[in-house]
């Protein structure tokens, strides 16, 4: 029997639109017939068939429920609403009893929803208030489900209560379900908690509550979230808690409003804006929401703490023409002007206003905007358009989601299915329906934009830049894609959780203020490198290193040059990148204002970590002094290297500058240690630098080749500890070696090499001057002149002695005694030799290869004998030597320079194809080309020339026939 005319749903519906082509809608007629609903089909079916015909979902759910459809038919939805309320209320038994009676209900609630939003029966808030609802009533009843299991396993000792099923465990309705807002396909957003004081005595003896309450959460979302084959309830989502991946299921009270207090963000307070307690111990939620009203609505913000608020909607691109929208895979939700951008647009304003005015405080979105235009905050014309777009919105969101019951919020790309929407939106034209959206959107976009104009925008050009919430946004995961980043989901997750405040430069309020603004400009200068992903690896690396992050952000912010720099140098330079991830303190070193200082200038560097190490309090804290001042030195000197500030020739000598005050800081340093320790000694030592430091052409990567030598009487003796200088130089040597090479809280410096010594590794440490000047007389190889001819003094404990040492080595070197003939030969030979044992590494192996740097130095100290035995003029630098050999110079020259930069960059075999076109580019440029290819084809004539004059300058050894 039906009822009276006007209440009936079946009199009350009407068509939503035009009647697809539907293969199949006579048959399920007739099978809705069969099963008894004929006369009332008389009256609905006009209405009825536009939906079936359109949405396969809602034709499936008649031919499954046809009693059920026959019956709503007949009465009031509001009736049938009430019903399934009733009978979802009253459900008891255990999770496994439960599981078909819920689906059941689901799939009636939907079927009924459905019909009323299509046939303008209920207006947006009835559909969504139904939803909401019904929601509620099966979260209460799954939650009775666990606690009735709970109890027959003995773990659940408190008396049964449906109102109340486990005391102390209460749930949090979030998001749209918090406000009564839920769409027809929507996930619920439940945060679970417990008050531990009622929960311990509800529990057995001896259970653990944190197990028992995580268990019980992960089997009340499962109980409604199975697929079986009556389908599901609700998918649950749980994350809405605070900190979702570093917390359990259901969090304890005490802890959360820790969380809140200390590092809750202010889209957690947005999102509280909407929270209701519906589920569980509701008196505990009440408490719980009345203690967060302080987090949430607060009195007063400062400057900063409003620019956050609104960073949560200035992350979102406005395009103010609405140019690249397209009805077409729009997504609804989360896209540009979306239904996202609406509730942005009011809860920012009510988290800034609510504080100070409760009227303000409302869950809802229309009523939220309602409010704001009452209290003079939001023009009504404003208003009356982002309301009327709400509506239309969701109920655009409904229609997508009826078609397959799939949790989706984007226009289908199809034209069929899109067609479907139409049809189900009253549309009968697509391209018109298409049309009118894109307005909409674009409407609402403007709109949007319009609130915050003249503000630092936090979206990109490449689109929107959104990390709230728990889950990745897809229209920043679409950004982060265009940006060039092939991961952009890990990529969001981190930036997303230094958000949360899991790092120490973001632990504090005013850390993430700053990196919210930072982020941004961060993926932008990533992008702008060419390796995004690369880059980003190495910057969370470092950025998670930071001991705290205000002073650096700041600096990042205030100077984006230097932040795109230190962005460049992620990229390009892994062997910087690992530094500054290693020390992240080395960043400090870009505050001090000799950072941009010209390498060629001298800013006291050199003085001040002689001073420092002379002034520490023991040998160690020396270490420590040096090394910090030289991590700094180093990494400004790489960074002016690889940017181009700096010329790869000054980059040689500021290395070798920097070198040698670690040298002088330190021998000083390591010889008070050994007299402190092995007593004073009648004498003096020099340290002498040999190889590239010894030429003043070092790079970020070179060792040092170093040797001591000393000189005392005969007879001296240390005083208390009595022994002879050659051990006593010998301890001297041992501790500079590790003053320079080993590895402190402060890092290291470098590698030491001291088997360039006479004798080799076999002689004594430290060498006596006599003994130096008779071992290169009678014993000394044609290759170990060659190494002298690049000796430089760079320390003594008496300024004379390192004098005399000085010229001991001159002479020795002009005294070497071979004839050009057979200098010649010696050094062809030793070359040869070279070529032959330790091949060339490949094309970028720029030492050995043919034409490389080997063989421009051999024939610069090849030259070097030469005038020295001829007493002309001497010099340490391989250029200066080189000026009868043009080409060998040039040669040398480039593929020093290309070195330096491979010092700054790599920590392996430089593999220059693979990496990233900035740093080709940097490459080119010193080698005076315009790319990577021409650099190549470059040096291969380079090469060529610089190795057919080594052949004539050294020409080949002739062998015995």
């Amino acid at each position: 029997m039906t009822s009276p005319v006007g209440e009936a749903l079946a009199d009350r519906i009407r068509p939503c639109g035009p009647t697809l082509e539907a293969p199949g809608l006579a048959t399920l007629k007739a099978q809705l017939v069969e099963a008894g609903l004929g006369p009332v089909l008389d009256t609905a079916w006009p209405a009825l068939a536009p939906v079936f015909a359109a949405s396969p979902y809602l034709a499936s759910l008649a031919r499954r429920r046809p009693e059920a459809l026959g019956e709503m038919l007949k009465v009031s939805p509001e009736a049938s609403l009430a019903d399934i309320l009733m009978r979802t209320g009253a459900l008891t038994g255990g999770t496994d009893e439960m599981k078909r009676p819920l689906r059941l209900a689901k799939a009636d609630l939907h079927l009924l929803t459905a019909l009323a939003d299509l046939g303008g029966v209920w207006d947006l808030g009835a559909v969504t208030g139904a939803l909401s609802r019904f929601a509620d009533a099966t979260s209460q009843a799954a939650l009775r489900a666990v606690a009735h299991d709970l109890r027959e396993r003995g773990r659940l000792v408190s008396d049964p209560d449906p109102d109340n099923p486990i005391p102390g465990l209460f749930g949090l309705a979030m998001g749209k379900h918090g406000a009564l807002e839920l769409n027809y396909s929507s996930d619920i957003d439940i945060s679970l908690f417990c008050d531990p004081e009622r929960l311990a005595g509800a529990l057995a003896k001896g259970v653990e509550m944190q197990r028992t309450v995580d268990r019980a959460a992960q089997a009340f979302a499962a109980l409604l979230t199975e697929r079986t084959g009556d389908g599901y309830v609700f998918r649950v989502d749980l994350r809405l808690r605070p900190d979702p991946s570093s917390t359990p299921p259901v969090v304890a009270v005490p802890m959360a409003l820790d969380y809140y207090e200390g590092v809750g963000q202010n889209w957690e307070r947005a999102a509280f804006i909407k929270a209701r307690a519906m589920l569980g111990d509701r008196e505990a939620g009440y408490e719980f929401l009345e203690a967060l009203v302080p987090f949430v609505w607060r009195r007063s913000l400062d400057y900063q703490a409003i620019l956050d608020v609104q960073s949560i909607k200035r992350q979102i691109h406005v395009h103010k023409t609405g140019e690249g929208l397209e009805a077409a895979g729009a997504n609804l939700k989360l896209g540009r002007g979306g239904i996202r951008e609406i509730e942005f647009y009011a809860q920012t304003q009510q988290l800034i206003l609510g504080g100070r005015n409760p009227a303000l405080r409302l869950s809802a979105t229309l009523p939220a905007l309602e409010a704001l235009t009452r209290a003079g905050h939001v023009p009504e014309a404003t208003r009356a358009a982002l309301s009327q777009a709400y509506v239309r919105l969701r109920g655009l969101e409904h229609r997508v989601q009826m078609l397959a019951d799939e949790q989706t919020h984007a226009l289908p790309v199809d034209d069929v299915r899109r067609r479907a929407v139409a049809a189900l939106s009253g549309e009968a034209d697509l391209a018109a329906f298409d049309a009118s959206v894109e307005a909409l959107l674009a409407e609402v976009n403007r709109l949007y934009g319009d609130l915050f104009e003249g503000e630092e925008s936090l979206s990109s050009d490449y689109g929107s830049l959104v990390f709230t919430g728990v889950e990745n946004d897809p229209e920043t995961l679409a950004t982060l894609e265009r940006m060039g980043f092939a991961e952009p989901g890990p990529v969001s997750d981190m930036i997303r959780s230094w958000h949360h405040g899991r790092i120490p430069a973001t632990r504090s309020a005013r850390g993430r203020e700053l990196f919210t603004r930072l982020a941004p400009r961060l993926l932008e200068a990533l992008a702008a490198t060419g390796a995004p992903d690369q880059a980003f690896r190495r910057f969370a690396v470092f950025f998670s290193g930071l001991s705290a992050g205000v002073q650096i952000q700041a600096l990042f912010l205030n100077q984006p040059t230097l932040f795109d720099l230190v962005v460049r140098v992620m990229a390009w330079a892994p062997r910087l990148a690992r530094a500054l991830g290693r020390d992240p303190a080395a960043l400090d070193s870009m505050l001090d204002t000799r950072f941009q200082t010209p390498l060629d200038a001298d800013t006291g560097v050199a003085d001040q970590m002689r001073a420092e190490a002379a002034a520490a309090e023991d040998f160690e804290a020396a270490m420590d002094a040096v090394r910090r001042l030289h991590r700094d030195q180093r990494f400004r000197i790489g960074l002016q290297t690889l940017t181009g500030r700096a010329d790869v020739e000054a980059a040689g000598r500021a290395y070798t500058v920097l070198a040698d005050a670690s040298i002088q800081a330190l021998a000083q340093a390591a010889l008070v240690e050994v007299t402190r320790q092995s007593g004073l000694i009648d004498g003096s030592v020099a340290v002498v630098a040999l190889g590239k430091a010894g030429s003043r052409e070092m790079t970020g990567a070179s060792d040092l080749d170093l040797i001591t030598v000393h000189e005392a009487p005969a007879d001296a003796l240390s005083e208390g500890r009595g022994l002879p200088p050659e051990t006593w130089y010998g301890r001297f040597t041992q501790r500079l070696i590790a003053a320079l090479s080993a590895h402190t809280s402060q890092g290291g410096l470098y590698e030491v090499d001291m088997r360039l010594r006479p004798s080799g590794s076999k002689g004594p440490l430290s060498v006596k001057l006599a003994r130096l000047s008779d071992y290169y007389a009678g014993e000394a190889d044609t290759w170990e002149f060659m190494v002298l001819t690049r000796a430089r003094v760079v320390w003594a404990s008496d300024p004379a002695f390192g004098a005399r040492v000085a010229g001991v080595l001159e002479d020795v070197v002009r005294a070497h005694g071979r004839t050009p003939e057979t200098l010649a030969h010696h050094v062809r030979a030793m070359r040869d030799r070279m070529m032959r044992d330790l091949p060339s590494g490949g094309f970028w192996d720029l030492k050995r290869v043919a034409g490389g740097l080997v063989d421009a130095e051999f024939v610069a100290q090849y030259r070097q004998l030469l005038r020295a035995g001829a007493g002309e003029a001497l010099t340490v630098s391989t250029l200066e030597a080189l000026t009868d050999d043009p080409e060998l110079a040039e040669a040398w020259r480039t593929q020093q320079g290309i070195a330096q930069i491979f010092a700054c960059s790599f920590n392996e075999k430089p593999v220059p194809e693979d990496e990233p076109a900035g740093l080709q580019a940097r490459l080119a440029e010193v080698g005076g080309q315009g790319d990577l290819v021409g650099l190549k084809d470059h040096l291969v004539a380079l090469r060529e020339r610089a190795r057919a004059r080594f052949e004539t300058v050294l020409p080949p050894v002739a062998t015995e026939s």
